[in-house]
């Protein structure tokens, strides 16, 4: 279908412009609507449940189009004890019998990072997925959003969903980002403005990110949940969407309605800290390090949010003939196979070892306390992930603080939560 010129109606967000597609008219923000799915994605966590729901409860006997359906194991991966290892292996026989050509195995990598590069989400799609931030989606300029085992059993009953058309946050940038600041610092400084509650339910649309990479993309929007969204969504211009076909229908319109309007000056941003154990509970890192020193003993890279390649590289020029602190242990562990294929072929890889890193395998890890680097009371981790709840990561008794890779790499080699450019360039 293809929408009337923008000239013939009010002009829309691109959550407007793809809910309309996804619907067939024209709709606008409080509208009630039942949508066609692109894509429905569910990972290891939920899947028992959408599969229970779906063949018992609904009594479907197949997913409505197998091309249109993408499951991962990720969560929980390689599986941590024998009931997680027995619900994957139920996850996998299902995933067989259906015949499912996107069924991403343990180690492929975490299923927002993989859908994005296979190019599953594209500009215009609306994607549904069982894992709350599948806000990342919109990097590439789809509407990605999570739901609930019922809703995502829905979808891939019948291919349909029903939403109601959120407005819209528009964060508009303008500058360029110095060096030793990068995507995460927007992030944190945007949950910083907007609070943890600053766009429930609402899309958060970015403008002037036409310089970011799809990667620095994927940052802003696996964090638009964090202030409450329903779906990030960056325009979709720039060199990292140069390879897209994105539709003639699809763009920033002149005169949307957004019902706040976040300037943000990329050139006058600081490392940002987001201390425990909210999101949004975030300040300049130097007001932070300037005080008292605050001992770090874990120090974490990876999650959907800043475990691409890139990330692993950044921390890498810092690290590189440097050796992590004593006492401190550095856990990488790469958002997918391809990731960690590339640091290891362009020598990031080696570096991250020779520092003392401990690199896990792609996936969630530690994210969701889960496996593969839980904490302990009193811990201190400083996590490039999205969250810090209290006892998100393990214990309730450790403390998390969200940084970048950059102050991660700084973090790991002084045992203190550190501004990246207070190190300089690297010895070696």
């Amino acid at each position: 279908m293809t929408l009337s010129p923008p000239q013939t109606q009010p002009a829309q967000t691109l959550a407007e412009q793809i809910l309309s597609h996804a619907c067939g008219r024209p709709t606008f923000a409080g509208e009630v609507v039942t949508c066609a799915v692109d894509l429905a994605m569910v990972h290891d966590s939920i899947a028992p449940a959408v599969i229970r729901i779906l063949t018992g409860d609904l009594g479907a006997a197949g997913v409505w189009d197998r091309e249109r359906v993408a499951v991962a194991i990720d969560h929980v991966a390689p599986a941590a004890t024998i009931q997680t290892a027995t619900a994957q292996d139920g996850v996998r026989r299902w995933a067989i019998e259906q015949d499912l050509p996107h069924f991403f195995e343990t180690g492929r990598g975490i299923c927002h990072q993989v859908i994005l590069e296979e190019r599953l989400a594209r500009p215009g799609m609306l994607v549904v997925g069982s894992d709350s931030h599948s806000t990342a989606y919109g990097a590439a300029g789809a509407f990605g959003t999570g739901m609930g085992a019922t809703d995502i059993a829905l979808a891939l009953a019948t291919g349909q969903t029903w939403l109601r058309v959120p407005e819209t946050v528009l964060v508009r940038a303008r500058g360029e980002l110095r060096p030793g600041v990068s995507a995460k610092d927007v992030a944190l400084h945007i949950a910083r403005e907007l609070r943890a509650d600053g766009a429930t339910y609402e899309a958060v649309e970015y403008h002037g990110f036409d310089a970011f990479t799809l990667g620095e993309r994927t940052t802003l929007t696996s964090m638009a949940v964090e202030v409450g969204a329903k779906a990030g969504i960056v325009a979709p211009t720039g060199p990292a969407l140069a390879s897209y076909d994105v539709p003639e229908w699809f763009g920033v319109q002149p005169g949307a309605s957004y019902r706040r309007v976040l300037e943000v000056d990329l050139g006058a941003l600081e490392p940002q800290i987001a201390a425990p154990s909210f999101v949004d509970n975030v300040t300049d890192l130097g007001a932070v390090a300037g005080g008292d020193p605050i001992a770090v003993n874990v120090v974490y890279l990876g999650t959907c949010t800043n475990g691409r390649h890139e990330d692993m590289a950044a921390a890498a020029r810092i690290l590189r003939g440097r050796r992590v602190a004593r006492g401190v242990r550095l856990i990488v562990v790469p958002a997918s196979s391809q990731a960690l294929q590339q640091a290891a072929e362009d020598g990031t890889l080696s570096v991250l070892l020779e520092a003392g890193a401990a690199i896990g395998t792609p996936g969630c890890g530690a994210c969701i306390g889960r496996h593969m680097g839980v904490l302990a009371p009193g811990d201190v981790c400083l996590f490039t992930g999205n969250r810090n709840f209290r006892g998100r990561m393990g214990s309730p008794e450790a403390q998390i603080y969200l940084g970048s890779p950059e102050v991660a790499a700084a973090t790991a080699v002084t045992g203190f939560l550190t501004d990246p450019r207070a190190l300089g360039a690297s010895p070696a």
